[in-house]
C-alpha cells in the first residue's frame, strides 16, 4: 500500500493507493505540522484516524508533504514517527512545496508555485529543482496573503478602531473577541497560526465591503512584492497556487497578478488529487 499525504498547519489529506495506482481510501487528519506539535500531539492524530490504524502495517511507501517539513531536522524528526508507526514502510519526507510544485507543474514546464493557505510560500521550479529566495521564519514575522497573515490584520484593525463600524459590529457577533479569549488562543493554545487563520473566513465572507476589499487587495499586493517579484523570470513564466485563501479569493487574486503583468497559471484548492496523478505516474 502507498500512502501520499498533503499535511497543512490546518489538516491533512491520505490517499491510499495500491500496487497498480488504484486508490483504496481517502482519509483526513488534524495537520502534522512539526514545527509547532509534540511527538505525542502527533503519534495522537495518527491513532485516532480509524483508516491509517486499520492499515498501518500494510503500508510500504509513504510520501508525505507537510508544512514545516523545510529542514532536516524536522523531516528526521516525523521519519522516526512514521516509523514506529508504520513499521513495514519506507517514508519519504518533503516540505509541502513540492506538493504544490508535482500538482500543478509538469515536470520539464517552468513555472512560479505558491501557497496561499493558513502559511504561504513562493518557489521558483526549473522542470527539474526547485528553488526558493526568501527563507522562512514562520508565521508571526512573515505569511503575507495568507489566512493567517489576513486573520492577524482584522484582530488588530478591530483593536486599533481601524474596522468600519457597521463591519466591526458585524465582527464582534460572529467571534468571540474578548482579549483573554484572543490571549490563550495565541499564547496558550497549540496552533496559533491556525487560530487566526480561521478570521480569514470573514474576510471572504464579506469581501465585497471596501474595507474587505481594500486589505484583500494590500495582502495580495505585499505577496507580489515580497515573494513572487524576487524571481527574475516573474513575468516571463506561469504563476501557480494552491491553497484555501487562492481559491476562495481566486477573483482577487487575479486581479492583482494581471495588473502586475504575471502570467495566471493553475490556482488549485488541494494539491492532493495533483499528488496522486504525479504518483501514479511515476509507480
Amino acid at each position: 500500500m502507498i500512502l501520499i499525504v498533503d499535511s497543512g498547519a490546518t489538516k491533512s489529506d491520505w490517499i491510499a493507493l495500491d500496487e497498480n495506482g488504484e486508490q483504496l481510501f481517502l482519509t483526513q487528519t488534524l495537520g502534522l505540522s512539526p514545527e509547532v506539535l509534540t511527538r505525542e500531539v502527533i503519534e495522537d492524530r495518527l491513532a485516532n484516524n480509524f483508516e491509517l490504524s486499520k492499515n498501518r502495517k500494510d503500508v510500504t511507501r509513504l510520501h508525505f508533504y507537510g508544512a514545516g517539513c523545510g529542514t532536516e531536522r524536522m523531516k528526521k524528526f516525523l521519519r522516526n514517527i512514521f516509523k514506529d508507526f508504520f513499521p513495514n514502510a519506507v517514508a519519504d519526507v518533503k516540505e509541502d512545496t513540492y506538493a504544490a510544485i508535482f500538482s500543478t507543474t509538469k515536470i520539464g514546464h517552468q513555472g512560479i508555485v505558491c501557497i496561499l493557505g493558513t502559511g504561504s510560500n513562493c518557489s521558483y521550479y526549473d522542470g527539474h529543482q526547485l528553488f526558493q529566495k526568501v527563507v522562512s521564519l514562520g508565521y508571526i514575522p512573515m505569511d503575507d496573503g495568507s489566512g493567517n497573515f489576513f486573520g492577524r490584520k482584522l484582530i488588530r484593525d478591530y483593536y486599533f478602531h481601524k474596522i468600519p463600524q457597521d463591519l466591526a459590529i458585524k465582527f464582534a457577533k460572529e467571534y468571540d473577541l474578548d482579549p483573554d479569549v484572543i490571549k490563550e488562543n495565541l499564547y496558550k493554545q497549540p496552533n496559533p497560526n491556525t487560530y487566526l487563520a480561521t478570521f480569514a473566513r470573514f474576510l471572504i465572507e464579506n469581501k465585497t465591503h471596501p474595507y474587505c476589499r481594500g486589505v484583500i487587495d494590500k495582502g495580495f499586493q505585499q505577496f507580489v512584492n515580497n515573494y513572487i517579484m524576487q524571481f527574475e523570470l516573474a513575468t516571463k513564466v506561469p504563476i501557480n497556487f494552491v491553497g484555501s485563501i487562492a481559491h476562495y479569493l481566486r477573483e482577487e487574486l487575479v486581479t492583482v497578478l494581471e495588473r502586475n503583468d504575471l502570467i495566471v497559471g493553475v490556482i488549485r484548492q488541494r494539491p492532493i488529487e495533483g499528488l496522486m496523478e504525479f504518483h501514479r505516474e511515476t509507480l
